[in-house]
C-alpha cells in the first residue's frame, strides 16, 4: 500500500488481482473525514471480496481516481471540498456519461436535501453512516451485483420529504400491470427483491423480469429512481 498526495492507493489498485474461483469488489471511498475513511477502509478490506483501492478528500480528487482506476463500488460523501457528492455523482454516472460507475451515497441525512439530487444523478443507491458495518457491506456488494440497497427507513423518509406527489399518475405509453404496481410500491418502501417475492408469493427470477419491464416502461436506469418516481406520481403515499 502506498499514498499518494491525500489519496490512499493499495498495491493491487495498480495491476490485477489473481484469484482463483474469487472475485473481488474494488471500492473507492470519498469523504472528507479522515476517521469516516479510515472506518470504512477498516470494514471492507477486512471483507475476503473486497479492497479499497482509493480513499481520497475531496470531490475532484474522487472524480479523478475514480476515472484512473475503474472501481467497481464508489461510496461517496455528499458534502466534500471542490466537488460536492451530487457533482461527483452526476459526473462518473449522471445521464449520458459512457460506462458509468456505481455509486452509493453515505450521508448523515438529517438535513442533508443534497442526497435526492443525488440519486436523480445517476447513485444507484444510499445509507446512513451510522447504518453500521453490516448495511455499509450490503451496500456495496448489492452496486457491485448492479442493485440497489435503500435503508426502508431512509428511502420513507427521505422520499416523503423531498417528493412532491401528484393526483394521478402521468399518462404511459405502456402502462404498468397492476403486478408490476405491486412491485413498484414495495420498492418504494425499500423491499429488496427477494423480500418482494416473499410478500407478492413469485419467485425471485419472476420479480427481476417485472423490474425489468418497469425500467424499460418508466426509463428508468435503477431501483431509487423506480422509488422516486412511485412517491412523485401518487402510486404511493
Amino acid at each position: 500500500m502506498r499514498r499518494i498526495g491525500r489519496a490512499t492507493i493499495s498495491a493491487s489498485a495498480e495491476r490485477p488481482i489473481l484469484r482463483v474461483g474469487a472475485v473481488t469488489i474494488r471500492v473507492l471511498i470519498a469523504d472528507d473525514q479522515q476517521l469516516v475513511r479510515t472506518g470504512f477502509q477498516m470494514i471492507l478490506d477486512a471483507q475476503p471480496d473486497m479492497e479499497v483501492v482509493a480513499a481520497v478528500a475531496d470531490g475532484a480528487e474522487a472524480v479523478s481516481e475514480a476515472r484512473r482506476l475503474r472501481p467497481d463500488v464508489c461510496l461517496l460523501d455528499i458534502r466534500m471540498p471542490k466537488l460536492d457528492g451530487i457533482e461527483v455523482t452526476r459526473a462518473l454516472a449522471g445521464p449520458g456519461v459512457e460506462n458509468p460507475l456505481r455509486v452509493v451515497i453515505v450521508t448523515t441525512f438529517d438535513l442533508d436535501e443534497y442526497v435526492y439530487g443525488a440519486l436523480r444523478s445517476g447513485a444507484t443507491g444510499f445509507l446512513l453512516k451510522d447504518s453500521g458495518p453490516t448495511l455499509l457491506i450490503e451496500a456495496v456488494r448489492a452496486a457491485a451485483a448492479g442493485d440497489a440497497l435503500v435503508s426502508p427507513s431512509v428511502t420513507v423518509r427521505l422520499l416523503q420529504h423531498l417528493a412532491r406527489p401528484r393526483r394521478t399518475v402521468p399518462p404511459m405509453n405502456d402502462p404498468l400491470t397492476d403486478r408490476e404496481l405491486d412491485v413498484v410500491r414495495l420498492i418504494a418502501r425499500g423491499r429488496t427483491n427477494q423480500e418482494v417475492a416473499a410478500e407478492l408469493f413469485v419467485s425471485l427470477s419472476t420479480v427481476k423480469t417485472h423490474l425489468g419491464s418497469i425500467f424499460a416502461k418508466l426509463g428508468v436506469r435503477n431501483r431509487v429512481e423506480i422509488a422516486a418516481w412511485a412517491w412523485e406520481s401518487g402510486v404511493v403515499s
